[in-house]
């Protein structure tokens, strides 16, 4: 393996901002939107259990009816792909079988070696603390996958705009979620910037290290 170096790594990370004019006419490389693909897949998450699905939308028209969800934000048509985060809800008992049956396939070990774990999973899912918002949990895992996805975008030199300017509810009903036991979180676009896009220019705007970062 060869890690990517810290100097490539901030630079990347130095050349991305939240795109506000994507170029329509440039697609995204295949084996480029493959890794960034897999990159979703291979998110980590709490306990593993991936309470997610991503859907990337290709249909011209309903990304025109997800634009007028979005306040007429022009990312949602224009960049060459857009990618809905949505969470499984509710979560429940059947989300752990599903993935312990997983852990078993992939890892080649008895299901009932699993058990313990499973008993586990099934008490947080079933009988989370008291007041323990489970929904919200899973939307906090999304945001690890949406960071992860941001970030490898960079490194690969793709384009990215995450956006929470749209009416998720809205969302739902056009992409037909509640039905499949999904909910919308969050939305990234992705694809390359406009050449004339001005905010391409504009410097970031960070607080100092020393005043984010401590050291106890």
């Amino acid at each position: 393996m060869q890690p990517v170096a810290p100097d490539a790594l901030l630079t990347q990370l130095e050349w991305r901002y939240a795109v506000q004019k994507f170029d329509r006419t440039r697609p995204l490389d295949g084996a480029a939107w493959d890794a960034l693909e897999r990159t979703l897949v291979l998110t980590p998450s709490s306990f593993g259990i991936q309470p997610w699905r991503f859907l990337v939308v290709e249909d011209p028209a309903v990304r025109t009816e997800l634009r007028a969800a979005s306040w007429n934000q022009e990312q949602i048509t224009d960049s060459a792909k857009l990618v809905v985060f949505a969470i499984e809800t509710p979560l429940g008992p059947a989300h752990a079988d599903r993935y312990v049956a997983r852990v078993a396939e992939v890892r080649r070990v008895p299901p009932e070696s699993l058990d313990g774990f499973k008993r586990t999973l099934h008490r947080f899912l079933s009988q989370p603390p008291e007041k323990f918002d489970l929904a919200g949990w899973a939307a906090r895992q999304v945001y690890i996958a949406l960071g992860n996805f941001m970030t490898a975008a960079a490194v690969i030199g793709v384009d990215t705009c995450p956006m929470e300017g749209i009416s998720p509810r809205k969302y739902d009903e056009i992409l037909g979620l509640s039905a499949k036991g999904l909910a919308t979180c969050v939305v990234c676009c992705a694809g390359h910037r406009a050449p004339d896009d001005p905010d391409a220019a504009l410097a970031k705007v960070r607080y100092p290290r020393d005043e984010v970062i401590a050291r106890i």
